[in-house]
């Protein structure tokens, strides 16, 4: 343990257990922050470094002048600095540069309140400031207005990571490793105790991310396309939250990498799974190491014989096709408007193809030649008869057919795009892939992470109890068959898919026209194969996006089944309407669910609940509730609402078996208005009244109460009542006095006045 992590932990300890730390004013910050007014969108970057970072720099003692001095953006005589072996440019200079005794000392970075302190780009060109060889700082800093966070260059881990409306509590050990006095000689604290265990059973979910940043993160966006991809900022917090650095998480539906590749970064050991050999082949490039220098060399040496032996002529196109190999013959889903993936190029862009990959082919160095296969099967999404031009975006623009439609569709009209011109394209984003990896790959063991091509119903080569946690997000049944719209990928990059591998697709539907039930068998082994893996007392995060409530069910059941306690569910916004949700807003989701499980010696299960009221009731109940909370909702939002509710009070199962679709209901019931997207109350029509008033508290206390009792949380009268009334705004409103009533027979107080569920009061359902 560094000296630094010493001082820190120290002084955690001390103000956390010293009652004079808490009561001697001297260890307290002189400076108030007004955090209110990071909330006005008029408050930016500049506001956080005149109203915030600047007062606090002169409250840890430094100034514009003297011995500890506040330099203000500092520039460089050679803006690059050396990652590994990649020459990095640093392109944003620090607002600060802090030095004591006339030499630098740390480097600190004001952010606008909506922007990342902990990740992201923000984070690195922090970090290659603070290693240039005209700065060498030790430590470098962060701060938007809403968190300070402070880094070593040695640790990818935050060193001290805080929120500011908690400056009172951190302030302590802030001031004992930044100010001046802690740089100079014989002031390092004495060393710390040794830390308590890492507590994995007292960790709280997270709350639903909602600043994402989805494509700030290069090593995620622009490298190669895929069919989904979860939010990595979404995933990091997630990780973060279950797990400690050294970590060995798991994926088995690895997909794209998101969890791998974030797992990483945080200093985890990762495992990837997937039955999908481009995900092998796209990951496992991505993270392996290469000479930036060689591949750099080796594509230039690529393109220039392209471009010298590149076809002009359909003549000397038709030549190239007889003497270079391509896919031929290779059979396409069934769904497709061509039968195979050489149906799929005109002419010109077969023998382009053809060329580019031959040329490829015969690099020496291996690396250099599957980085550069890399970039030549990101660009074949663009370069095929289904990528679409569009009218609103520059020329070239458009989109794939294979990514909107999820399927092979031809365009009436695609664009003829330059193949040189997206290669050089892709090198650019794999290049920038590369360089925002490489500072935190650098120090990375692969022997304890590795990408598998396999299937979640078979972890064999995993032991048991070994992962610490999980973190997943499995098919949605029939939404997307993965294997079939990767034929194009996988034929050109000469990847094998076996009959075996589409027999363990957990999909429904697809070329092999699978059943739901057979979707079903397939996500239950998976799980059961995930319990087995799982350490004892770690989490397991499973993400899914489904309207049909029998998924839900199935989901929880089994997990239930095999051993996992259900430990509540997070509504997870993804920022942006698919083309799909935007083509049928009332079937089709955005935004998704994420629950949580816990593998412990003795789980618990939900247990149903008698609320004596019928299940047509308490699904119109609940649609009425959520419109109501949200003056009209969405689908998500009622979707959403029924499966919490079903978890939470144990009739999932009814649900499943009575309503797998909604619509009908939301049609028939309620008015949907395109303005808004939302679900209202059908005009001269009025909530629902006949459901007893007494019965409606009762199923939403039950329902908060019990989310609470997840999150560890013994809610005040006060904070139960402002939290359900807003519910129950159909019909009767009920008087505080009800609801104290209804909770009475549910819940004890204790002398704190916080209410905790009875252990008899819950009883079973009984519809």
């Amino acid at each position: 343990m560094s000296d630094i992590k010493q001082s820190r932990d120290r002084s955690l300890g001390e103000a956390a257990t010293d009652p004079a730390i808490a009561s001697d004013p001297s260890q307290s910050p002189p400076l108030i922050i007004d955090l209110a007014t990071l909330d006005d969108p008029d408050f930016k970057e500049d506001a956080v470094r005149e109203e915030i970072v600047h007062p606090l720099l002169t409250a840890l003692g430094y100034a514009s002048s003297g011995k500890n001095r506040i330099i203000r953006s500092k520039s460089l005589s050679h803006p690059f600095v050396m990652i590994g072996t990649t020459k990095r440019p640093i392109t944003v200079i620090p607002d600060y540069l802090l030095s004591v005794d006339e030499k630098y000392r740390w480097v600190l970075d004001a952010k606008g309140p909506r922007e990342s302190v902990t990740s992201g780009d923000n984070v690195l060109q922090a970090y290659s400031y603070a290693i240039h060889p005209e700065i060498r700082t030790r430590l470098f800093a962060l701060c938007n207005g809403k968190e300070f966070a402070l880094f070593e260059v040695e640790n990818r881990e935050p060193l001290l990571l805080f929120p500011l409306a908690e400056l009172a509590e951190f302030w302590r050990p802030l001031n004992d490793l930044l100010r001046p006095e802690a740089f100079r000689k014989n002031t390092q604290p004495k060393p710390a105790a040794p830390q308590p265990p890492f507590d994995y059973l007292a960790i709280k979910p997270p709350k639903e991310v909602a600043i994402f940043q989805k494509q700030s993160a290069k090593r995620h966006h622009g490298v190669h396309g895929y069919f989904t991809r979860q939010i990595w900022s979404v995933v990091q917090k997630y990780v973060s939250t279950f797990t400690k650095p050294g970590d060995i998480i798991l994926d088995p539906f690895g997909g794209s990498g998101v969890t791998y590749i974030e797992a990483l970064v945080l200093g985890r050991k990762a495992i990837q799974v997937d039955t999908n050999p481009l995900c092998k082949f796209v990951v496992e490039t991505l993270v392996s190491p290469v000479n930036l220098a060689l591949l750099e060399h080796d594509f230039e040496k690529v393109e220039a014989e392209f471009q010298r032996r590149r076809p002009n002529t359909d003549g000397e196109a038709d030549n190239l096709i007889e003497t270079l190999p391509y896919p031929k013959g290779v059979k396409l889903p069934k769904s497709s408007d061509v039968t195979t993936v050489d149906q799929l190029f005109s002419r010109m862009q077969l023998a382009e193809l053809a060329l580019l990959k031959s040329i490829i082919s015969r690099v020496k160095d291996g690396s250099s030649r599957a980085h550069l296969l890399l970039m030549f099967s990101g660009l074949l999404n663009k370069i095929n008869l289904t990528y679409h031009a569009s009218t609103a975006r520059t020329e070239g623009g458009g989109d794939s057919a294979i990514f909107r439609y999820y399927r092979y569709r031809i365009a009436h009209t695609s664009p003829r795009l330059d193949v040189a011109k997206v290669f050089r394209l892709r090198f650019n984003r794999v290049l920038g892939a590369k360089a925002e990896l490489a500072p935190y790959l650098a120090a990375t063991d692969f022997s304890s992470s590795k990408v598998l091509k396999g299937t979640a119903t078979d972890l064999s080569g995993i032991e048991d109890r070994s992962v610490d946690y999980i973190y997943t997000d499995p098919p949605y049944g029939s939404k997307i068959p993965y294997l079939d719209l990767s034929t194009m990928w996988n034929a050109w990059l000469d990847l094998d898919v076996t009959a075996e591998d589409f027999r363990n697709e957990a999909i429904e539907g697809g070329e092999q026209r699978k059943s739901k039930k057979e979707y079903e068998s397939l996500l239950s082994e998976s799980i059961r194969e995930m319990y087995r893996v799982l350490k004892f007392d770690r989490w397991m995060s499973f993400v899914f996006a489904h309207k049909d409530p029998a998924y839900w069910h199935l989901i929880v059941e089994t997990a239930e089944a095999v051993g996992f306690e259900y430990a509540g569910v997070t509504r997870q916004n993804n920022g942006q309407a698919s083309f799909k949700k935007r083509q049928n807003p009332f079937t089709v989701l955005s935004g998704q669910l994420i629950i949580n499980f816990r593998k412990v010696q003795n789980p618990k299960s939900i247990m149903a609940v008698r609320l004596g009221m019928d299940i047509a009731d308490i699904i119109e109940e609940t649609i009425e509730g959520t419109i109501a909370a949200h003056q009209g909702a969405s689908l998500e939002q009622i979707n959403d609402g029924l499966v919490i509710r079903g978890l939470e009070l144990g009739f999932l199962h009814i649900l499943s078996q009575q309503y797998n679709d909604l619509t009908p209901l939301l049609r028939e019931k309620f008015q949907y208005e395109e303005i808004d997207d939302k679900y209202h109350i059908k005009k001269n029509a009025k909530f629902k009244t006949h459901v007893d008033v007494r019965l409606r508290v009762r199923y939403y206390l039950l329902s908060y109460l019990r989310r609470m009792e997840h999150n560890g949380i013994h809610p005040k009268f006060d904070d139960i009542v402002l939290s359900i009334i807003p519910l129950l705004k159909n019909g009767i409103t009920p008087e505080n006095q009800t609801v104290l009533s209804v909770l009475e027979g549910l819940a004890e107080r204790d002398t704190n006045d916080r209410w905790r569920l009875k252990e008899d009061g819950q009883g079973t359902l009984d519809f």
